[in-house]
């Protein structure tokens, strides 16, 4: 039986279309992946089914029955819940608090908590997403805020739940343990519907598989039968190299030197404790750690965004530890930050304006900015970058998908030709399209002499893209690696805080 059933669905924002005829078929007690590069229509499609948008023409059945769900609280009556990427969570308020918000249970007429948490704590059990119900949403980690929107759609008694982007924040090990959530939810049942661009993950947890390719439907296929090179071929409509390509690296001069750091986080708690590492021109340094072993320290320490106790930064010869981040800019560090919207860009603000952030002084004269030019060096990095749609020079970078704010993002820091490139989480979010186009930019940047620092939670993307990689262990650099015959388990073994056997 099929669970949900969408034939033919077309939705146009103005004069672009953004689904086109698209189809999906999902069966009971499942995972149905909806596959497709950043700005395919993915999201969009799901939003429809949500209730968000309402779809300009094709039909819409729930479990056989057709329906016209013209508002989430529609949606939610047919059983249909969504977790979206960015998560809706209020920061104040507790995990019970959330759960339940707009759809408190009351015993005569009044809010009964002990009612709530009852029926909290049932659906967690039995679906093994276990939380602690007083604790507030600002003191958990991400992987448990998910956990968190999970239970809100389940306590809404969603039978059909849509995941989109789920793992994009996520740790490896919290993205492992929501694999199985997923599993468990679709074993219990629950059809899930899973809007993700890795293969990987794909290929571990569902069924079938729907591809769309801007706007249009590709094709739906049983996962089991096909590889990953084939998902993304037909993600993308040719051979994509899942494999980072890269000659030998050439280093030179040391461009960046972090000498006995030592910095403390926002409670006053030491997080960094004496790193030490060098930076050369033409190479790719990769930081490896388990998340919260100091990476975040380390980078607003290098951007000037954290004060450090102690220890030395030191850009080609000049210290610029304890100074300004436009001092740092000025010394030619530009960073690609892991937040794009906090840290990246101003949503509100169009693609072309978001493109001169930091340098508006120099396409002004007279103090007044020189729009056209403006135009034109947006127009650049645009067409540099592969950044879609085409012509979104006036829109509103929020308008953008994800994927094509993050290229957006490399094209601005990598134009600004900065002598060292801080790369954090840099594929975040994007689908393997992107990843294999800014690994690419990444590589031909080194190659042109520049010294790129990446930080990333991704092992594959550090193997893949590292020259050389130091493992960050409790706020140490515990371990320098040449990136040539080095594994994933003896990396992961090393962030566990292992030894190697000649180090003892």
């Amino acid at each position: 039986m099929k669970s949900v059933r969408m034939a033919g669905i077309t939705k146009n924002f103005g004069n672009f279309r953004a689904l086109n005829e698209v189809s999906l078929e999902v069966e009971k007690a499942g995972v149905h992946a909806l596959l497709g590069e950043n700005g395919a229509g993915k999201s969009t499609l799901m939003n429809i089914l949500y209730g968000l948008f309402p779809a300009d023409a094709g039909e819409i059945f729930i479990n056989e029955q057709k329906v016209n769900l013209k508002s989430p609280s529609m949606s939610i009556a047919n059983g249909i819940g969504m977790v979206h990427q960015h998560f809706m969570l209020v920061g104040k308020l507790t995990v019970a608090q959330n759960i339940i918000l707009g759809a408190e249970k009351t015993a005569a007429g009044f809010l009964s908590m002990k009612k709530n948490h009852t029926e909290i704590m049932e659906i967690s059990e039995r679906y093994g997403l276990h939380v602690e119900p007083d604790k507030r949403i600002d003191d958990i980690s991400v992987g448990m805020q998910q956990r968190i929107e999970i239970l809100k759609v389940l306590y809404r008694g969603a039978d059909i739940l849509i995941f989109d982007e789920p793992t994009a924040v996520l740790t490896p090990k919290e993205t492992t343990e929501l694999m199985g959530i997923i599993r468990n939810l679709a074993d219990s049942g629950k059809s899930i519907v899973l809007i993700t661009h890795k293969l990987k993950e794909i290929k571990q947890v569902a069924e079938e598989c729907t591809v769309i390719r801007r706007g249009n439907y590709i094709g739906t296929v049983n996962v089991a039968e096909v590889t990953e090179k084939q998902l993304a071929s037909m993600m993308v409509g040719r051979e994509v190299i899942l494999n980072v390509e890269k000659s030998p690296a050439n280093p030179q001069k040391t461009a960046l030197e972090i000498s006995n750091l030592i910095a403390e986080d926002e409670n006053g708690v030491q997080k960094i404790n004496g790193i030490n590492f060098k930076l050369r021109k033409g190479e790719i340094y990769g930081i490896a750690g388990v998340d919260g072993n100091g990476q975040k320290e380390l980078l607003e320490a290098i951007t000037s965004l954290r004060k450090v106790k102690s220890g030395q930064i030191i850009i080609n010869g000049t210290q610029i530890q304890n100074t300004s981040p436009a001092n740092v800019i000025k010394n030619k560090i530009n960073t690609i930050h892991e937040d794009r919207h906090r840290r990246g860009l101003v949503l509100d603000f169009t693609v072309e304006n978001n493109a001169i952030l930091g340098k508006q002084n120099q396409f002004s004269k007279k103090g007044v900015l020189q729009f056209d030019e403006i135009t034109k060096y947006a127009s650049e990095l645009i067409e540099a970058f592969d950044v879609r749609p085409r012509g979104c020079e006036k829109q509103q970078i929020k308008s953008l998908s994800g994927g094509n704010q993050q290229k957006f993002i490399i094209a601005r820091e990598v134009f600004n030709n900065p002598d060292v490139l801080i790369a954090v989480q840099p594929t975040r979010g994007v689908d393997i399209g992107a990843i294999e186009f800014i690994h690419r930019a990444l590589v031909a940047e080194r190659d042109k002499g520049k010294a790129i620092l990446l930080i990333s939670l991704d092992l594959d993307e550090i193997l893949g893209l590292s020259d050389t990689i130091g493992v960050i262990y409790e706020g140490k650099i515990v371990e320098e690696l040449k990136n040539e015959n080095i594994d994933e388990n003896k990396l992961g073994f090393l962030m566990a805080g292992g030894i190697l056997e000649d180090d003892r």
